[in-house]
């Protein structure tokens, strides 16, 4: 099982100094990759954490895969309903293009009502918003010319189509990862909430003769109690998920660099 960790690119931790340390930190001590996150528009009242402050994960992924150089970047996850197909199509096939196709793509429906307000969207077609999203984007990696709006054009660079990794729990989600994903990313808390939904993940693709096997589980440990973490990654691998995107708080470039290497210690 690979392990991921998520950067901080909010809050007081996501200057370029500590999310560029942390990047390079996780590439020496050789973690399979790191993730961010996606908020456009946080409000006043729901501000704790980060004071408001989120640094753009497309930006922030372009950004991580020039400071770094083997690392892969991911995702946790992309909201699509809050972007313009076209525009973000080519910045994600611009990012694997010059990463080096080291990009993992996590996508999901979006769920704070005052993000979809501020942008003027219907909270209501997100889920037909994304199904058309991730339909285009698999159609622009297939092929040169591409037609939208009834406009034919060509779309290059072209590199290979990172994986897509389709967020969420619910039925409609999992469904969506089956049909329209290359894997599926929930966020989990402990294993066991895992089992029945893992086990309709797997009986729908089995139904779509599609791979199940690339599952991303995004989870917190508890660093504090060593036994507990590690049994807790032992059950995720023998579930057979691919891998396990950590996170968890830091203050800090020192204090990241701590959790780590527990982390590392745990895997090896």
């Amino acid at each position: 099982m690979h392990i991921g960790l998520m950067i901080r690119n909010m809050g007081d931790q996501s200057t370029k100094e500590i999310m560029a340390g942390a990047a390079l930190a996780a590439e020496e001590r050789q973690f399979e990759s790191i993730w961010v996150v996606d908020h456009i528009a946080i409000p006043p009242d729901n501000a704790e954490g980060s004071g408001g402050r989120y640094v753009d994960i497309l930006s922030s992924l372009a950004w991580l895969s020039g400071v770094t150089s083997t690392i892969k970047i991911g995702s946790a996850v992309l909201i699509a309903p809050y972007r313009e197909i076209l525009p973000t199509a080519k910045q994600i096939a611009s990012i694997q293009e010059l990463s080096g196709n080291r990009l993992l793509l996590g996508v999901g429906l979006g769920w704070m009502d005052a993000e979809f307000k501020a942008l003027g969207v219907d909270k209501k077609n997100r889920g037909k918003i994304t199904d058309e999203f991730l339909t285009f984007m698999r159609e622009a990696f297939s092929q040169d010319e591409i037609q939208l709006n009834e406009q034919k054009f060509l779309f290059k660079p072209r590199p290979p189509k990172p994986p897509f990794y389709i967020g969420g729990s619910k039925d409609y989600s999992i469904k969506r990862a089956a049909e329209l994903g290359d894997g599926w990313i929930p966020l989990v808390n402990e294993p066991e909430e895992l089992k029945e939904n893992l086990k309709a993940y797997k009986k729908l693709c089995k139904s779509l003769n599609k791979e199940s096997d690339k599952v991303s589980v995004v989870s917190g440990l508890n660093l504090n109690d060593k036994a507990s973490s590690k049994e807790k990654l032992t059950k995720f691998e023998d579930m057979g998920i691919e891998r396990l995107v950590c996170g968890f708080q830091y203050k800090d470039l020192k204090d990241y660099l701590n959790k780590i290497d527990l982390i590392n210690s745990l895997s090896t």
